[in-house]
């Protein structure tokens, strides 16, 4: 647990954010965005999730270390290998916590690109992938134009679900040819199966190719302060939920 580089990472994120605003200010933030992503989410879509500097330090502070713990232990499970020569692109990055975390359980690490339209998240990103010592890079970009480029593995964590339908259906193609043409695929998204209408069409297509579809549940320790966050916001995570969809390499 010393050196795992999460808790590091944890550690600095709390000095940025705490720099600013206090611990009650972020737990508000909290539970505003909590009620957000479970009962408002076409709110997600319009940007105001980074509405406001408390919001934008509940999202970096406390769902982004969330994020990337289960991204990190679906990886683990999913034993998901990218290739040595690999890139990653993390649609919809966010933060940066998705990609940063399936880098970091690659060996050797490859290269990461995060494309979000956000310039907060952008730059928060930059700052994940220092922190983190991630070769990566942020670029701002509309992903429903986006085209993949070759051989290049895909991240998409908490982003398929606020496409709009047309672009997701693009996407479920593309990433079925991305893994054809030799690069990995991996996608998450909550387990609530009524947030995700599309997922059983998706599975179908998925299996049909030769992936798999996985519903997770986790144990896991959280860092003394996000714990506490955690239960002030009248929430546990001890245990962290999600679903995902992974393709291998199929060429």
């Amino acid at each position: 647990m010393r050196n795992d580089p999460f808790v590091h990472w944890f550690h600095a994120l709390e000095q940025r954010h705490l720099a600013k605003l206090n611990f009650s200010e972020i737990r508000k933030a909290v539970q505003a965005l909590s009620s957000t992503y479970v009962e408002r989410r076409e709110r997600i879509e319009s940007g105001s999730v980074f509405s406001g500097a408390g919001k934008r330090a509940a999202f970096a502070m406390y769902f982004g270390p969330l994020h990337f713990l289960l991204v990190r232990e679906i990886v683990r499970a999913l034993n998901a290998a990218v290739p040595s020569d690999g890139v990653i692109l993390d649609l919809g990055c966010g933060t940066g916590v998705a990609g940063a975390a399936w880098a970091l359980e690659s060996e050797p690490s490859p290269r990461v690109i995060g494309v979000d339209r956000n310039g907060w998240a952008l730059q928060e990103c930059k700052w994940t992938y220092q922190q983190l010592r991630i070769r990566g890079t942020p670029k701002a970009c509309d992903i429903r134009t986006l085209r993949i480029p070759a051989r290049t593995a895909v991240m998409a964590a908490f982003t398929i679900n606020e496409l709009d339908p047309a672009a997701r259906d693009r996407f479920r193609r593309d990433f079925i040819k991305v893994a054809r043409n030799g690069a990995p695929v991996l996608v998450i998204e909550p387990i609530a199966r009524r947030l995700t209408s599309w997922w059983d069409h998706w599975s179908h297509d998925w299996k049909a190719a030769g992936g798999r579809d996985d519903e997770w549940r986790f144990r896991v320790h959280l860092p003394e302060r996000l714990a506490l966050m955690d239960k002030a916001a009248g929430l546990d995570h001890r245990e962290l939920t999600g679903r995902s969809l992974w393709l291998p390499a199929l060429a």
